[in-house]
């Protein structure tokens, strides 16, 4: 009976030692946890301290006061000791701040300002104003403070009137029309006003023109010798054109007093054809220089040291002149 009495005690207290050396990392993990717990916690809340950020004061640093609010007392031994108070109704502060007072909200009640409110104030926003209907502002910032009425048509519509456009109309068809109708008009006007100065031109070089004396034919007819030329010498200008250059006859126009107009509409006349443009403008010539043509052609053609060309422009008048 004794010896079976002392083997029992001794098969139990190795039980449980057993079950406690088992049981002891799970003990021990958990004591880990709860005393971590509290750590992390106060780390979390440290970092969260100002959570709108913070502002310097007198060497300290000091949490922001929130959006609708406005800082009533800075800190002074701690960041967030700092005392915010909420903005008072009409005011607001937009953003985290440290502003001493709240903004007054805006107005949209200006007198002729055309503004309705479009969304009210609130401690955290200001008051957003609008256009009456009927009314527009070109502002680009969004944010209008003078509202225009509306154009009204007295014609159709081409784009309706909106918040930040007015109203674009229709032209009335009256109105094109008469444009038209000026613009032809004012065409015609000018161009007989230069076709007046042209001929106004022309007698007056014509008139400034010595007159030769009269002399008496080879037949014992008197004649004008100079006129006689001016008739003979107009069937002679083509042969006499393929002697020149567009630059000789334009230079002669140029010198006899031609406007310029004048000289480049005989180009324009006949374009990429200088043969046929030069011919033309020697006509013109022609017929400004009057009696004395012929031997104003040579001459010029001497003075301008076209030599050669002058000779040719002899040697075709007096072969077809010889009593000239």
């Amino acid at each position: 009976m004794a010896a079976g009495y002392t083997k029992v005690p001794v098969r139990f207290i190795v039980f449980i030692l057993f079950f406690y050396v088992l049981l002891q990392p799970c003990s021990s993990q958990s004591d880990v946890k709860v005393s971590a717990s509290p750590v992390r916690e106060i780390i979390r809340n440290r970092r969260q301290v100002c959570v709108d950020g913070t502002y310097d004061h007198e060497g300290r640093t000091c949490c922001l006061c929130a959006a609708g609010q406005y800082l009533k007392k800075d800190c002074s031994s701690s960041q967030d000791d700092r005392i915010c108070d909420q903005c008072e109704s009409g005011t607001y502060n937009s953003y985290p701040n440290s502003f001493k007072s709240c903004r007054p909200c805006t107005s949209c009640s200006h007198p002729n300002a055309n503004l309705v409110v479009a969304e009210p104030c609130t401690i955290a926003r200001d008051t957003k104003c609008r256009c009456k209907e009927g009314h527009y502002c070109t502002s680009n910032t969004g944010s209008c403070q003078i509202c225009h009425p509306c154009t009204v048509c007295s014609t159709s519509i081409k784009e309706p009137c909106t918040a930040t456009n007015n109203t674009v109309c229709n032209e009335p068809e009256g109105n094109k029309t008469t444009a038209i109708v000026v613009s032809v008009i004012v065409g015609l006007i000018v161009v007989v006003a230069a076709a007046v100065a042209v001929l106004l031109w022309r007698r007056k070089k014509a008139a400034q023109q010595p007159q030769a004396p009269s002399e008496t034919t080879a037949n014992g007819n008197p004649a004008d010798v100079e006129m006689q030329r001016l008739i003979d010498i107009q069937p002679l200008l083509p042969q006499i054109a393929e002697q020149l250059a567009w630059k000789d006859v334009e230079h002669l126009a140029t010198r006899s007093g031609i406007p310029g107009p004048a000289i480049q509409s005989c180009k324009l006349d006949h374009p990429g054809d200088s043969q046929e443009q030069t011919l033309q403008l020697l006509r013109r010539w022609v017929e400004c220089q009057g009696k004395r043509a012929a031997d104003n052609l040579v001459q010029n053609l001497r003075e301008s040291r076209q030599i050669a060309k002058a000779e040719k422009v002899e040697e075709i008048l007096y072969n077809k002149n010889p009593t000239a």
